[in-house]
């Protein structure tokens, strides 16, 4: 028996026909790395007035990093808000341990 027209077409319409997709422990390693680069980075951040040159180099620093990372592992698109969402995850949890030492002192 035959395939059917559907499959046929479904087939063809592959997203990962012309490169191999990433698995989502690559995503997740990604995601992982993230965070781990943006806790040092929010905990510099807070350092900073809010909107100086050194609160936005902070803020900033590791999206090269993060980019790189999501294209050398042929990760899509679709993952860079959750790419986000970790790294904004590290910056608040990296200003969240500065801001209780602070208050310890």
């Amino acid at each position: 028996m035959g395939k059917r027209p559907g499959n046929i077409i479904m087939e063809r319409m592959s997203v990962s026909a012309g490169f191999q997709q990433a698995h989502w422990d690559v995503v997740l390693m990604i995601g992982a790395a993230a965070i781990v680069l943006n806790l040092p980075l929010g905990y510099a951040r807070e350092g900073f007035r809010r909107y100086s040159l050194g609160w936005f180099v902070c803020v900033h620093l590791s999206i090269p990093l993060i980019a790189y990372l999501r294209l050398a592992h042929h990760v899509s698109a679709w993952a860079i808000p959750a790419f986000v969402a970790c790294a904004l995850l590290g910056q608040v949890a990296g200003g969240r341990v500065r801001r209780g030492r602070q208050a310890r002192s």
